[in-house]
């Protein structure tokens, strides 16, 4: 039993691995599953076993790619608090305009493609919205109620869980508006809307104007790498 979990393990990742090389050289719509299949040396009916569509397969390569992303790991490992939560809509707000403004269009493409699952099956969607909900979700919802509990929020409705769908999706508009080379929407230069765009999340969840003012003034004072929690760590 044990190793055939062992093999099964690894022929998944040996398809992960023939994937990403497929999907870096043609793009999502450029790769076919029967060219994965061929590129990992196995049947499309293997292939199949493992990961029944193409969207499943790209979405659990971009969630593997996601929890090993440094950044992220160091977020996660915050102890749940305020300062923490903000951290998490600061940078929710800013990955998401750097996809906006990176050169490279990988991650612009991604997003074009996640739109895309929604005006179709929204499956690919479906996958990712479940991958980041198990990566992020329990820290923001263990944050607010740290929040709540500290005076620093207001309980906003019945399901916590929303307002960060609420949240993601403001900011995924956002960029969305400003991903043309003509952008649809101007929401001016600098730091003014990134600031603007936090204020408006945090007071959406709940938070009150002196906690925004305390631990978002201290988290855009410091280390734009480095959270203010850590320096009291």
């Amino acid at each position: 039993m044990s190793t055939l979990r062992m093999t099964s393990d690894l022929r998944r990742q040996l398809i992960l691995g023939a994937a990403k090389r497929c999907f870096a050289r043609h793009g999502f719509a450029g790769t076919t599953t029967k060219s994965v299949a061929a590129a990992a040396s196995i049947s499309e009916g293997l292939l199949f076993k493992h990961f029944p569509t193409k969207s499943a397969l790209y979405a659990e390569i971009l969630a593997e790619e996601c929890a090993a992303d440094p950044e992220l790991h160091r977020l996660l490992e915050l102890e749940p608090s305020t300062e923490t939560l903000v951290v998490l809509i600061r940078e929710m707000v800013r990955h998401f305009q750097e996809v906006q403004a990176m050169p490279d269009q990988q991650e612009a493409q991604r997003l074009r493609l996640m739109l895309a699952s929604h005006l179709d099956d929204g499956e690919f969607a479906r996958l990712i919205y479940d991958k980041i909900g198990g990566l992020i979700g329990h820290v923001f919802d263990a944050s607010l109620k740290r929040a709540v509990e500290a005076g620093d929020a207001q309980p906003v409705g019945r399901e916590p869980m929303n307002l960060f769908w609420f949240a993601h999706h403001a900011v995924l508009m956002v960029t969305v508006s400003r991903l043309p080379a003509i952008p649809c929407l101007s929401y001016g230069e600098g730091a003014g809307p990134e600031r603007q765009l936090c204020e408006f999340i945090l007071r959406g969840i709940g938070l009150n104007e002196v906690a925004i003012t305390k631990y978002l003034d201290r988290d855009l004072a410091g280390n734009p790498g480095q959270p203010a929690i850590a320096e009291s760590a």
